[in-house]
């Protein structure tokens, strides 16, 4: 990567987390949400604290071998996805890049915290049982996110406003949060529809949590239902 590439110019036409926490050992996945302007342009997860000495961690035209990192790039819904694989307390900040050949790169900076940075014994501040959920057109799916930290409890879809306790909607989807007395809030989506699917965050005070929402038909022939399922 040559200097040029190093320069920083905030046009913020790139969107992510700011800080997650992760499990020591586990892997997050971090949606990179990006503008029309770089659909075919190379997209790269940049491993250090400083963007000008920033270090290549995966890139899309370069596939990772290492098994730490992975990346791919949606270009459909103009973004990119990168997975760290057993996360460690050395890997803690990260860029979310694109790579401009005839003028600087651009990129957006993320945290990682680990449980060892707030306590080993502990689960981490923020999580869901999983990143990955599908439902059917139509039907109504719940996320539950817990925390153990403070603040105001949201629920975003990536780029887009926020929902907050009791409700609201996103997408033209209904959206209710319910809170529990055991650290947890409840999210639903009320009637799914084809435009629910995409990323979102469940959001406790600074800390967010990514999920991904697939929505897929449920399809009837005769007296017998056939389900289409996505397969990752």
């Amino acid at each position: 990567m040559n200097f040029l590439h190093h320069i920083k110019i905030f046009f913020y036409s790139i969107t992510t987390v700011s800080k997650v926490s992760v499990k020591t050992g586990g892997s997050i996945s971090v949606p990179c949400l990006y503008e029309s302007w770089h659909k075919d342009r190379v997209k790269y997860l940049c491993e250090g604290y400083a963007w000008l000495s920033c270090k290549y961690a995966a890139k899309t035209d370069r596939p990772s071998g290492s098994g730490k990192f992975s990346i791919s790039d949606d270009r459909q819904q103009g973004i990119f996805t990168v997975t760290v694989n057993n996360v460690t307390e050395k890997d803690t900040w990260y860029w979310c890049a694109v790579e401009i050949k005839d003028g600087p790169d651009d990129g957006e900076y993320f945290q990682v915290l680990t449980t060892r940075d707030q306590n080993p014994q502990d689960s981490p501040g923020l999580y869901v049982d999983h990143q990955e959920i599908t439902g059917f057109k139509g039907d109504n799916v719940s996320i539950h996110c817990h925390y153990r930290v403070s603040g105001k409890s949201q629920w975003c879809r990536l780029g887009e406003p926020c929902v907050e306790e009791p409700s609201g909607s996103i997408s033209g989807t209904r959206v209710t949060i319910r809170e529990n007395f055991s650290s947890v809030f409840t999210v639903t989506l009320i009637g799914l529809r084809t435009e629910s699917s995409g990323w979102y965050l469940c959001v406790k005070g600074d800390l967010q949590m990514p999920v991904h929402v697939t929505v897929t038909d449920r399809l009837s022939t005769g007296k017998y239902s056939v389900y289409r399922y996505c397969v990752a």
